[in-house]
C-alpha cells in the first residue's frame, strides 16, 4: 500500500513538470481536505490528507480484490471507482480538488489501483457453496 501510495502520484506529477506546473499544487489541495484547512492548504497537512486516504482506499481496495479476484486489472477498475467518487462528488464541496486537471488525476488514481491490486496475495480461502 505504502508503495502504491507513492507512486500513485507519478502521471499528475509528470503531467505538471511538463506544462511548468505547481508539482506540489494536488499535494496543497489535497491538504484542504482536513477540516480547518480549506484556506490554507499546505504540503504537511496535504501529505497527511494523502497518506490518511491511501490507507483507507488500500484497505478498501485490497478487500475487493481479495473477494473478486483479478489483480492488477481489477485493482485499476476499483481506482477508477474512487476516482469517480473522489474527482466527480467529493472534490464539489473541495475547490482545489476541483480545480486541478481531471485526466492526471483519474491516472493518479488509476495507478494507485493497479498498483494495490497487483500486490495483492491471491487469496486461499475456500468458499462454502
Amino acid at each position: 500500500m505504502v508503495v502504491a501510495a507513492v507512486v500513485s502520484g507519478a502521471p499528475s506529477t509528470v503531467v505538471a513538470l511538463v506544462r511548468g506546473d505547481d508539482v506540489l499544487g494536488a499535494t496543497r489541495a489535497a491538504g484542504t481536505l482536513i477540516p480547518g484547512r480549506g484556506d490554507r492548504p499546505g504540503v504537511v497537512a496535504g501529505l497527511a490528507a494523502h497518506a490518511a486516504l491511501s490507507i483507507w482506499w488500500g484497505g478498501v481496495l485490497t478487500a475487493v480484490v481479495r473477494r473478486v479476484g483479478g489483480g492488477a486489472v481489477t485493482g485499476a477498475l476499483a481506482g477508477a471507482a474512487v476516482a469517480a467518487l473522489d474527482l466527480g462528488v467529493v472534490a464539489r464541496r473541495y475547490p482545489a480538488i476541483r480545480a486541478l486537471p481531471r485526466g492526471p488525476q483519474w491516472a493518479d488514481h488509476l495507478v494507485f489501483g493497479a498498483v494495490v491490486g497487483g500486490t495483492v496475495p491471491a487469496c486461499r480461502c475456500t468458499r462454502s457453496r
